[in-house]
């Protein structure tokens, strides 16, 4: 019998050090290279989050927020068989963004360059960039899970063992302040 398992969204450990600090409650999401449909799906409406080393640069990240890469990069083992979750994530809102125009109008919202932004953006130029609202919650007592092999590779989704999750997480935001910063990115896209 397989092993009841929950999802996670792979981001770059340092956006969810960002999303943890409530300096940033979205991620944008066009889709890994190896994902089974070629484009971006929400599998999830809540997920935990698994923290990716690999290809974040600070030179992709605004020089305000650069000190996100460092710490993050800081705790980088790259031969670790276990990775650590800290945090678990619920989608309020998934905004399908397809103009260079509303994608200019978050830019004060997020961790990442107006460039980097903009090459998300001209990726896979069909397909919509989606920006996840997050509401983010930090686990009380952060999860060690073994790095299995099939959590390799540019996907978005990842299968953790359900035997692991913790019970007990705090907001990141409050909801007084969260519903302020949507009110806020929606007013910006005129939604």
């Amino acid at each position: 019998m397989l092993e009841p398992t929950i999802p996670a969204l792979k981001e770059w450990a340092s956006a969810i050090k960002a999303l943890e600090t409530g300096r940033q409650i979205m991620v944008m999401r066009k889709g890994g290279i190896v994902e089974e449909t070629r484009h971006f799906e929400l599998k999830s409406p809540a997920f935990y989050l698994y923290p990716t080393y690999e290809h974040q640069r600070k030179e992709l990240i605004k020089s305000s927020d650069q000190s996100y890469v460092e710490e993050s990069l800081a705790e980088w083992v790259p031969e670790a068989s276990t990775i650590r979750i800290t945090a678990y994530a619920e989608v309020t809102q998934d905004l399908e963004i397809r103009d260079q125009e509303m994608l200019d109008r978050l830019l004060d919202f997020h961790m990442w360059t107006a460039d980097f932004a903009e090459d998300r953006l001209k990726w896979k130029r069909k397909d919509p960039l989606h920006v996840l609202i997050l509401r983010v919650y930090l686990l009380k007592e952060p999860m060690e899970i073994p790095v299995l092999p099939e959590y390799n590779g540019c996907r978005s989704w990842i299968s953790i063992p359900n035997g692991l999750v913790p019970r007990e997480m705090t907001p990141v935001v409050d909801v007084a302040d969260f519903d302020k910063q949507v009110q806020k990115i929606n007013e910006m896209l005129k939604l």
